[in-house]
């Protein structure tokens, strides 16, 4: 007898996508750059160790933050992708180490809004300082022709990644 089972994994609107052993090296890709060894060992060279040490999700606040003259803390966390009370927790920390601050609104005193101070955007510059060269020294090894086309399947791959969160039902 046949087997006539769909493979659920080959449901795409575009291509299919079957081939398990390449679904798995870019699943534990992908996993091993978010928690392998090297990764943390870079985090802490890019975001400071000990008490001003910033996690990922700072650092990401902060490359927000540096793009406006202030946010509101609602369009911030949905920038963010996250939600409001964590985008507050974030604004805290940063806070703390004097990187952003809180104030309000002056037209309408119940908005807040947070902006990166001079100290915050001294941080960015340096963290941002560091990630380049590490981008290049890491990149080095690429083809000129494999860096463009890794910039444009990383990003094909985000956007996917964006379409799914949107959408996905288990």
């Amino acid at each position: 007898m046949k087997d006539t089972s769909v493979n659920p994994l080959s449901q795409s609107s575009s291509h299919p996508v079957d081939d398990l052993e390449n679904i798995a090296a870019i699943g534990n890709a992908w996993r091993d750059m978010r928690r392998g060894a090297a990764a943390s060992s870079l985090r802490s060279k890019l975001f400071g160790e000990g008490e001003s040490a910033l996690d990922p999700g700072q650092v990401d606040t902060l490359d927000l933050l540096v793009e406006r003259e202030f946010w509101r803390m609602g369009d911030l966390a949905e920038a963010l992708r996250v939600d409001p009370s964590t985008a507050t927790r974030a604004i805290q920390r940063l806070e703390k180490l004097e990187l952003a601050e809180r104030t309000t609104l002056a037209s309408d005193g119940r908005v807040v809004t947070v902006a990166v101070t001079s100290a915050g955007r001294a941080r960015h510059n340096i963290i941002t300082e560091r990630r380049l060269k590490v981008m290049i020294k890491i990149l080095s090894d690429f083809a000129p022709e494999d860096q463009a086309k890794l910039a444009q399947l990383l990003t094909q791959f985000v956007t996917s990644i964006d379409n799914v969160a949107s959408t996905f039902e288990p």
